[in-house]
């Protein structure tokens, strides 16, 4: 085992640990984590794994390992922008729907109950 695998296996089993870390003090949320937990699996797969990405760029047709991880990297990244577009869409949607609520909620007139307290 080279030293650069070693370095590759030590940096992707501190990277799930900082992720479960970050998991379990509520800082980084489920839905987010599943995607960082299985990039970082892939990362230790393929430094255990030294011929497997020459196997996986085989079976893509890419004929370089690297030009794999570069195509790979980038439609990761799309995925993940789409993603993140379609979060920021929604609350950006309920945002504005809370916004509208409370506006009405503020212009109406009080009800007797309020008057009470």
């Amino acid at each position: 085992m080279g030293r650069i695998q070693v370095i590759a296996i030590a940096g992707s089993l501190g990277f799930l640990f900082y992720i479960g870390r970050l998991i379990v003090k509520g800082r980084l949320r489920e839905e987010y984590a599943f995607v960082w937990l299985i990039c970082t699996v892939l990362l230790i797969v393929f430094s255990f794994w030294r011929g497997g990405l020459d196997v996986v760029s085989r079976l893509a047709g890419i004929f370089e390992p690297p030009n794999m991880v570069f195509t790979g990297a980038i439609t990761a990244i799309l995925a993940y922008l789409l993603h993140l577009s379609l979060t920021v869409s929604r609350l950006h949607e309920q945002n504005r729907t809370i916004a509208q609520e409370l506006a009405l909620l503020k212009s109406s007139p009080p009800t007797k109950k309020s008057e009470e307290k």
